[in-house]
């Protein structure tokens, strides 16, 4: 294997320029759609009012942005008209700040109880429907006396699959913000192939990625560094590994634009590989494709695990997610959130879309010896899937 022209982190880091100012972020018109979007799902499933919490999808509805807190702050879209905020009264003049999207704020002082004051405003609204929707992010503390405060005015049940029919599918101006993120985050990667050395640590190749992501314009969500056994573990190891030659090398980022997610993993060996190497990479770069090529409009999101799980097992691993194998689903959605619906997993029956975004990595984990996962991100397109990395075409050839 011909290693890569060696160009240290601080070089590469003094290459990078912010490329985040430059991509738009989603406008209000396409944050009013949205709202409309919901409001028509609540109405024909009976749903009065979705109370959304401090989560993404308060940001991907009014794109205000809170942090949890153990004051309830969120907002209350209505079936019919404008959101109401949730705020406590002293934090009121930053809410209004915040606000993208009119509406309301109902405030409430530090002594009183805001779960009263959100079922009393809820009941009393001016639209259609007998049922309050949770975020599915609502907190037990928040959603529980807010029931009990309802009483038998209004049933109660989660919003997730409302929130989940907006969310999962992107519009072009979400494709292009995910796209940036993607790319930028491709440029890390290829740094850090070129930047490794012998007796590199797993804590600064991490520290090169956050430290890459932040010079880019982007905010560092994580880095993932494993060599050589840790790489077998999906999740990595509690420890720090030092680079040898001949170590399997796993690399995980991501990082966001506008809240737009990116994530992509590569592997490859640090020198020369051993056969053992080649044919483990190879057979997840199979599995990998297999995943992609499953993956037609209308057919069951479990239908592209089936693909990629099928290529393993064939090859004499699992079954099922039974280890040296693939132990996890083969995928899940992206998007304001590194993990989001559609979930690629089998039972998961909904049919792919347009504007689906998910990712491809159904790892090859081999316990005590090794790992390979192979991860890009898939968008649905019209006329079926398309990657928004171009996967790597050889162990050799991490990078084209």
């Amino acid at each position: 294997m011909s290693a890569p022209a060696y160009i240290s982190f601080e070089q590469s880091l003094a290459g990078f320029d912010n490329i985040a100012a430059a991509v738009p972020p989603i406008s209000k018109e396409e944050l009013n759609a949205r709202i409309a979007k919901l409001q028509g799902l609540m109405r024909d499933g009976g749903v009065k009012a979705v109370f959304l919490d401090t989560s993404t999808s308060l940001t991907y509805f009014t794109a205000m942005t809170l942090g949890a807190s153990e004051r309830m702050h969120g907002a209350i879209i209505p079936s019919r008209g404008a959101p109401i905020y949730i705020s406590p009264a002293f934090e009121e003049p930053k809410t209004q700040t915040l606000i993208t999207i009119p509406g309301e704020i109902a405030v409430w002082e530090e002594h009183e109880d805001p779960a009263l004051l959100v079922a009393d405003l809820i009941c009393s609204l001016a639209a259609d429907g007998d049922i309050l929707a949770f975020d599915p992010a609502t907190p037990f503390a928040f959603s529980s006396p807010i029931t009990t405060h309802l009483g038998d005015r209004l049933t109660v049940t989660g919003a997730k699959d409302l929130i989940a029919q907006c969310r999962q599918i992107k519009s072009a101006n979400e494709i292009a913000i995910i796209q940036a993120a993607m790319t930028a985050s491709l440029r890390v990667h290829k740094a850090v192939w070129e930047g490794l050395y012998e007796g590199v640590k797993t804590t600064e190749v991490t520290d090169f990625i956050a430290a890459a992501h932040a010079k880019l314009g982007m905010k560092h969500i994580f880095a993932a560094a494993q060599f050589g056994e840790a790489t077998a573990y999906p999740h990595g190891v509690p420890y720090a590994q030092t680079l040898k030659a001949g170590d399997m090398v796993l690399i995980d980022l991501g990082a966001h634009i506008h809240r737009y997610c990116s994530d992509i993993t590569r592997t490859y060996v640090f020198g020369e590989p051993t056969e053992r190497q080649r044919e483990i990479w190879s057979l997840e770069q199979k599995a990998h494709r297999a995943a992609f090529d499953a993956a037609k409009i209308g057919i069951a999101c479990e239908e592209v695990d089936f693909a990629a799980r099928k290529v393993l097992t064939d090859a004499g691993y699992g079954p099922d997610y039974q280890v040296p194998g693939l132990p996890h689903r083969t995928g899940h959605g992206l998007g304001m959130d590194m993990h989001e619906d559609p979930y690629i997993v089998r039972g998961n029956k909904t049919p792919l879309a347009p504007g689906m975004v998910f990712s491809d990595e159904p790892m090859l984990a081999l316990y005590g010896e090794c790992g390979v996962r192979l991860e890009d991100i898939i968008y649905m397109t019209e006329e079926g899937p398309a990657f928004f990395t171009q996967p790597s075409s050889s162990l050799e050839r991490p990078f084209d």
